[in-house]
């Protein structure tokens, strides 16, 4: 057996060799010399496979392939060969015991799942399609660059994916029709939103929290107005509030720029507006103390949001500001420091071009028309007009925080403040 052993290695290089001159007349004939002494090698049948592959000898490459995949069950290269053979044959039943076998080696074997979308798409079978079209495109995504003969083959799995998922989702929302139909909006609203992540239109955001987090709260981008009973008295006094606002501007009342790195802070997404009155900012309450000038200025807008259920936390909360962004200005996408707080916008200045994002959802700014957004969810604003945007921006309490975890929360921030021991001493994270 040992010296049977030896012969087959010898001839195996020889075949080798031949193949590297490109003399097939004799890798035929060193292949025929192995099989003639080792008929299951899988070496020599996985060769003579392919030679009949060539000749478009299907079935007698399919013959050869199993055979060495059989000899050797653990290398997936071969039950890929045989598949290959019996695609061709139009045995779509083998090709698929083959690819299973190579999957029961190697999950993600990206060229198998690649043959399986194929071979679930030919067959119409378009749920397993979709699925392992989903898979190859999971699976490329670490190809850099893509390889110029997958670049059809991955656009085509997009497009798939694609038409079928809007396919489904049309079939779907038709069937749900009478079923929305006396659904309170905010639950239409959660329920469009699962569905949109269900059918891969949008991504669900969770709060993010540079500061303090706390658990178990809804993560709404928008809230519903309805926590927020004010809203409408806020939205009536809005011609006032604008009217201060524009003397503030008529009389150059100096804005900040609302960004300002400390020196040395490396380039990042923030650096364009570092010390720019690209967007900057006249405060009303900064940290929970009132500028008394602002006050004095805008007596009336302070009123009005005195009338307003406000967190008081001293050194904290509230802050009240306007907010001016330039023409052409865009404020990069981030996250805010704590759930517990909820950021009102009240339109006042808005040219045609503005824009702003909370994780899935995107709205225009309309003049006179507040919302309340969670700002621990990734969100970003843009102002594509020639003009001036401005918006009055607040923080009151996250509706869902109750009125003692409020109290707690108060007691808490005061005595971490007052400690020496408190690394943060963090500011305007309520």
């Amino acid at each position: 057996m040992k010296h049977q052993d030896e012969r087959v290695g010898r001839l195996l290089q020889a075949v080798a060799s031949a193949r590297q001159q490109g003399n097939q007349a004799e890798e035929r004939r060193l292949i025929d010399a192995i099989l003639a002494i080792d008929p299951d090698n899988p070496h020599a049948n996985n060769a003579r496979g392919m030679a009949a592959l060539a000749a478009r000898d299907f079935t007698d490459a399919a013959s050869h392939f199993r055979r060495a995949a059989e000899a050797d069950p653990t290398e997936p290269a071969l039950w890929m060969n045989l598949a290959r053979a019996q695609r061709e044959q139009g045995d779509a039943a083998g090709e698929r015991q083959s690819l299973d076998r190579v999957f029961a080696i190697d999950q993600r074997h990206f060229m198998g799942r690649l043959r399986s979308a194929e071979l679930h798409e030919r067959l119409g079978e378009t749920a397993h399609a979709v699925e392992a079209w989903q898979a190859v495109l999971s699976l490329s995504a670490g190809l850099d660059p893509v390889p110029p003969a997958l670049v059809d083959v991955l656009a085509h799995a997009h497009a798939f994916v694609a038409e079928q998922t809007q396919a489904f989702a049309e079939e779907v929302e038709q069937g749900m029709a009478d079923a929305r139909a006396d659904v309170p909006p905010a639950a239409l609203r959660r329920f469009d939103a699962c569905l949109d992540n269900a059918f891969g239109r949008r991504r669900i955001y969770r709060n993010e929290c540079s500061g303090v987090h706390y658990p178990f709260l809804p993560a709404y981008e928008f809230f519903d107005r309805d926590h927020f009973p004010w809203l409408a008295e806020l939205e009536a006094n809005t011609e006032t509030i604008r009217t201060e606002f524009e003397a503030l501007l008529a009389r150059s009342q100096p804005m900040r720029p609302y960004v300002a790195m400390d020196r040395g802070t490396p380039e990042n997404k923030w650096t364009p507006l570092d010390n720019s009155l690209d967007w900057s900012a006249y405060f009303l309450w900064e940290y929970g103390v009132a500028n008394a000038e602002a006050h004095a200025l805008c007596p009336r807008t302070v009123k009005v949001l005195e009338a307003i259920p406000r967190a008081e936390i001293p050194g904290r909360g509230p802050t009240v500001f306007f907010s001016i962004l330039r023409p052409h200005t865009r404020i990069p996408a981030h996250t805010g420091v704590t759930n517990t707080r909820t950021i009102i916008h009240l339109p006042l200045i808005v040219p045609e071009g503005c824009g702003f994002r909370v994780g899935g959802e995107t709205r225009s700014w309309r003049v006179g028309e507040a919302f309340a957004f969670d700002d621990t969810i990734e969100h970003e604003a843009w102002n594509d007009s020639d003009q001036l945007r401005a918006v009055l921006i607040f923080d009151v309490w996250n509706p869902f925080i109750s009125p003692a975890e409020r109290d707690l929360l108060c007691r808490y921030f005061a005595l971490a403040d007052a400690s020496s021991r408190n690394p943060a001493r963090e500011r305007g994270g309520m």
